[in-house]
């Protein structure tokens, strides 16, 4: 008589074949992006199938722990950027920088739209080797949907070195103060420029192609 053990085998194994396969864990990747008001890059952004979270805050400057008043007031170094947490199997990082690019102005290194001054204007920040070619392949590639020059690319590319969430008041902004929130993007003229430089791909995140 054969032992339980070898009976069952076979059961098993069949079991085991008919079973769904475990699902793959996901690879969640962070980027972080300045463009202007992170109130509005933070909105553009979190949308986007396979983004886990975007939360508004600062990058770029040295001074710890930065406020909100601060960065504004100027001297800090610091950018208003928005991280952006995104699971790879649902979108990757190339997909993501595209949407970015067509949420600012890269045409203009002085601020976004009617929000001036150094800690407005648009930075990409790199996380290590891999980041920083895909984020110089995407300059190279919308400047070629854009027909200018890479020079004429105002976009910075940086190496990340900290993000400082903003204080809780600014976290989902666009949400919890749509009123407030439609009227600034409205009045600082951000989708009309969106519109102005990109066309139809404003806003969106196609493959690069012609400017229509």
């Amino acid at each position: 008589m054969q032992p339980l053990s070898l009976l069952l085998a076979p059961l098993l194994l069949t079991l085991l074949l008919l079973l769904p396969a475990a699902p793959a864990l996901a690879a969640v990747e962070e980027a972080v992006l300045a463009g202007g008001c992170f109130w509005c890059l933070e909105h553009d952004l979190e949308t986007l199938p396979g983004v886990v979270e975007a939360v508004s805050g600062f990058s770029g400057g040295s001074l710890k722990n930065p406020t909100y008043r601060q960065v504004t007031a100027g001297g800090s170094g610091h950018i208003e950027s928005v991280l952006v947490r995104f699971d790879t199997a649902r979108i990757s990082l190339p997909t993501l920088l595209r949407a970015y690019w067509r949420n600012v102005d890269p045409l203009d290194g002085g601020g976004q739209f009617c929000d001036r001054g150094p800690s407005y204007r648009p930075v990409i920040f790199s996380r290590g080797a891999a980041q920083r070619d895909q984020a110089k392949a995407s300059l190279a590639s919308a400047a070629r949907e854009l027909g200018v020059k890479p020079g004429a690319i105002k976009v910075e590319i940086r190496e990340l070195e900290r993000f400082w969430p903003a204080e809780a008041y600014h976290q989902n902004y666009a949400e919890r103060n749509k009123v407030q929130y439609n009227y600034y993007r409205w009045s600082c003229g951000r989708d009309r420029r969106l519109d102005q430089v990109w066309g139809s791909r404003a806003r969106g995140s196609l493959p690069w192609g012609p400017k229509s």
